[in-house]
């Protein structure tokens, strides 16, 4: 593997709304720790990666109490509006002959194996880098959002209908589809070119890959454990604290 250092980047700034907490979803605990702790003294505890960037509300009042805010190897820059903006103020701080390798903050259970799979493409010419992922298993819906002229319906019963029930277009077909997760892997100068560019441009970026397939580069496809999920609705908690459990057992297993 490349000598180039690994930095890991952690876009934080987020509110996480769709968790109906009372605070951002990355501090809300498992198993004692927060969220974004478990998520960083993973990453830490890679042997290939140097140190992490943590890209933060600057409204944050929850981080200055963490255990993490004192070890070394954590830096913290303030986050953006967007994900996007989070992202490119950390890289902005990298050394440009670093790998940034992108990790959401809310994704405690992704496991060693599979950082260590990304970071074999580093080594490989035909790809600008490569993310995380894992195949499309369901069958895929195309909605849309019915018309309240089409539905035969009083205006107020179809308003009523329609803000909740969308109706499905087509079938998609799963083929080739797969769910993009993190960490996502880029050399730090592409990286913030690409974001620089895709964002001037005003395209919309979801995450680091989208702006480097903007550029018109190479995005590999590295296969990961489904058990690398986002956590985003309140039924995400318990599922997350059963995987970090099963992590906990298996570790505990090969000591």
């Amino acid at each position: 593997m490349t000598s180039s250092p690994v930095v890991a980047v952690i876009p934080a700034a987020g509110i996480g709304s769709r968790m109906q907490a009372d605070r951002p979803k990355q501090y809300l605990t498992l198993q004692g720790k927060t969220i974004l702790e478990h998520t960083v003294e993973l990453l830490l505890n890679h042997h290939a990666i140097d140190y992490l960037v943590i890209a933060i509300s600057p409204h944050d009042n929850y981080f200055p109490s963490l255990s993490i805010v004192n070890n070394p190897k954590v830096k913290v820059v303030e986050g953006g509006n967007e994900r996007a903006d989070s992202v490119l103020n950390a890289v902005n701080t990298l050394p440009e002959n670093t790998w940034a390798l992108v990790h959401d903050a809310a994704r405690p259970c992704v496991s060693t194996h599979d950082i260590t799979n990304l970071l074999a493409v580093m080594e490989n010419n035909q790809v600008a880098g490569g993310i995380l992922a894992s195949r499309v298993r369901d069958t895929m819906k195309r909605g849309v959002q019915q018309k309240t002229e089409d539905t035969g319906l009083s205006a107020v019963s179809a308003t009523l209908l329609t803000a909740s029930i969308p109706t499905v277009l087509h079938t998609e077909s799963r083929e080739n589809l797969w769910h993009a997760l993190t960490p996502q892997l880029f050399p730090t100068a592409l990286l913030k070119n690409a974001l620089n560019s895709a964002l001037a441009a005003g395209a919309i970026i979801t995450d680091e890959a989208s702006a480097i397939e903007y550029s018109g580069h190479k995005v590999a496809l590295i296969d990961s454990d489904p058990a690398n999920i986002k956590i985003t609705h309140p039924g995400d908690l318990p599922l997350a604290d059963f995987y970090l459990h099963q992590r906990q057992k298996a570790q505990a297993a090969c000591e």
